[in-house]
């Protein structure tokens, strides 16, 4: 069978620059909504967030950005389309590795849950993510911010999105076993992420490294075909 692993459609446009270049032979692309300015603009975002929170301003922003109000209203709209667009763009950066656009095999499945694990334990135990992730958790539940449930849209919700077609490919090759692919992903979630984001976010001085975040991914990938695996 042919696997389309475009795995989430984009998003309407913020803009016509390129998208991000990447190694082809490593992953995907990420999400080229953005203009090569645009991410700048959004990096500072993240930046101020990592020194302040989320109680910058839009003028913050471009000061720090170098560009006027006018245009950072004029590519986000307004404050939430601001967090909105940088919740994405750091999203974005979790990447799905490339597999065969042939028959979809299990060293493949599992090597493309590993990848995608590596790069989703990368990206949110780095200081940007926790950053984002505690000014969210900060205002969760109240009326001050939609900071809570932007990320959670644009980030977990968003992650579903993109691993579930693999999932089902996973499933249609007879590799996987489920009834749910909703269920299957929260699953895999959980093994994934266990308890080291809210430790991080907690304040441990502990990171884990490129080859502890290696050894995560592929126990809990392992875990999660010992569940849901096929033969």
């Amino acid at each position: 069978m042919t696997l389309n692993l475009h795995l989430e459609n984009a998003p309407a446009r913020a803009g016509s620059g390129a998208g991000q270049a990447v190694d082809p032979a490593v992953a995907l692309p990420v999400d080229d909504e953005f203009t090569e300015r645009q991410r700048e603009v959004l990096d500072a975002v993240l930046k101020l967030m990592v020194a302040e929170g989320d109680g910058f301003s839009v003028a913050a922003v471009a000061r720090a950005a170098s560009c006027s109000k006018e245009t950072l209203y004029k590519w986000f709209g307004d404050r939430d389309g601001l967090l909105t667009a940088t919740v994405r763009w750091q999203a974005s950066k979790v990447r799905m590795p490339k597999l065969p656009e042939d028959r979809l095999t299990g060293e493949g499945l599992e090597k493309a849950l590993t990848g995608f694990a590596a790069s989703w334990l990368t990206v949110i135990t780095g200081d940007l993510s926790v950053a984002l992730n505690r000014a969210a958790v900060s205002h969760a539940g109240s009326a001050k911010s939609r900071l809570g449930e932007i990320v959670l849209t644009n980030g977990p919700f968003a992650m579903q999105r993109r691993l579930e077609p693999l999932l089902k490919a996973g499933k249609a090759a007879g590799l996987l076993a489920f009834d749910d692919a909703g269920a299957a992903f929260r699953c895999f979630f959980g093994l994934v992420v266990a308890d080291t984001q809210i430790r991080v976010l907690l304040g441990e001085d502990h990171r884990p490294d490129a080859s502890e975040i290696a050894a995560l991914s592929a126990r809990a990938t392992r875990q999660f075909l010992t569940l849901y695996g096929r033969g």
